[in-house]
């Protein structure tokens, strides 16, 4: 984090230096800017014949070296912009070790079929951020063939959300009509928030949508039980639709972040029916990268320091447990509290029936010792 605030500091300084640039060219470039127009006002006015000649002179020699001055200052002082910027680079070489190479496998990409699953997990993440004429590019290019029947999912949803970052609801709500009984198995309110986002939408419209909003007030009946709060809220706020709502104790309803939120929702609940994470393989196995890498470069700068050869010989193998935050667990790791070692699918955890969870070994072991079992069955504590 040292090195990050490092160069942080280095960024600052060149951000300021910009926005001090850009100001004071600004405020020279005007005040030519005028000098010009009036020099220019004052031969009109007076003409060339009626005014001195010799003076005329002066005045646009002098209006001249000004603007020439003012260039090389600017040019002057952009040039000590890019020393700058330069110092930034600079602080990145210095903090940052660019060769990563002593902590990563040699030849993992070098078989054609792990350079197979490194193109289509690009080519999901591409169709994940609806870049799907860069993903066909990619598939062409690499000879990845992606099955129809895996690309239509991610058209569909990407369709839907163009629409929703346009304020428009109805695709997402055909959608969520359409998988209406799949939601409610997952608990979604997905549909319910469709349908209120789409009332405050007629709420904008003012006194003259007030009816259609009665009329499509009718959708909320489904959800009367679950949301009854959020209906009473949004159906008071129609006493307050003539004066406006934005003027009313309602005001909250129009709030802007409320399309973000159904965006959100939408992908989670979409992706959670086509049995897809929230997030691409491709940007968690990014982002979990960038938090381990720092950790294994200190790493090998104390094993090269210490001159502890032989300590990290596998690449396939961390030399340490890394913690990647509670955001990146998938999958539950269970360690066996009697023999203290992970379970695996060889040797998967076992419930008694305490309620204790013990490994399979270590269970075949109690039931090698009859006088263990013996003392478990007489306290109730039998096993499964």
């Amino acid at each position: 984090m040292e090195q990050c605030a490092c160069v942080e500091r280095e960024l600052e300084k060149v951000l300021h230096r910009f926005v001090t640039y850009g100001h004071q060219s600004e405020e020279r470039l005007d005040e030519l800017l005028r000098n010009v127009c009036e020099l220019r006002s004052r031969l009109v006015a007076y003409g060339v014949q009626d005014t001195d000649l010799s003076v005329l002179h002066q005045t646009m020699a002098q209006c001249c070296k000004e603007i020439k001055e003012t260039v090389q200052m600017l040019a002057s002082r952009h040039k000590d912009i890019h020393g700058s910027v330069s110092k930034v680079g600079k602080a990145i070489d210095r903090n940052f070790d660019a060769e990563v190479s002593a902590v990563v496998a040699e030849n993992v990409w070098d078989s054609p079929e792990r350079q197979k699953y490194l193109s289509e997990t690009i080519v999901e993440h591409l169709y994940r951020q609806g870049m799907l004429s860069v993903a066909e590019d990619l598939c062409q290019e690499s000879g990845v063939v992606i099955d129809m029947s895996m690309k239509q999912p991610f058209l569909e949803l990407n369709r839907i959300l163009e629409a929703l970052r346009t304020q428009d609801l109805r695709p997402a709500l055909e959608w969520a009509v359409t998988n209406r009984q799949r939601l409610l198995d997952l608990n979604s309110t997905l549909e319910f928030k469709l349908h209120r986002l789409y009332f405050i939408s007629l709420l904008n419209g003012g006194i003259s949508k007030q009816q259609e909003a009665l009329q499509y007030a009718r959708h909320f009946q489904p959800f009367a039980s679950q949301h009854q709060r959020d209906i009473q809220i949004l159906m008071g706020s129609l006493v307050y639709l003539r004066h406006g709502i934005e003027n009313s104790p309602y005001r909250s309803l129009l709030e802007t972040d409320q399309w973000a939120e159904i965006c959100n929702i939408f992908t989670r609940d979409a992706c959670a029916l086509l049995g897809l994470s929230v997030e691409s393989p491709l940007s968690v196995s990014f982002a979990s990268g960038c938090m381990a890498l720092p950790v294994l470069m200190n790493i090998k700068q104390v094993i090269e320091q210490r001159q502890c050869s032989g300590v990290w010989t596998h690449k396939d193998e961390l030399p340490i447990e890394i913690d990647l935050g509670k955001k990146c667990w998938y999958h539950s790791v269970f360690a066996c509290p009697i023999l203290r070692q992970q379970t695996s699918e060889s040797n998967p955890p076992m419930k008694l029936i305490c309620g204790h969870v013990i490994s399979r070994d270590a269970l075949n072991k109690l039931t090698n010792a009859g006088n263990v079992i013996a003392q478990i069955s007489t306290k109730g504590k039998g096993l499964v």
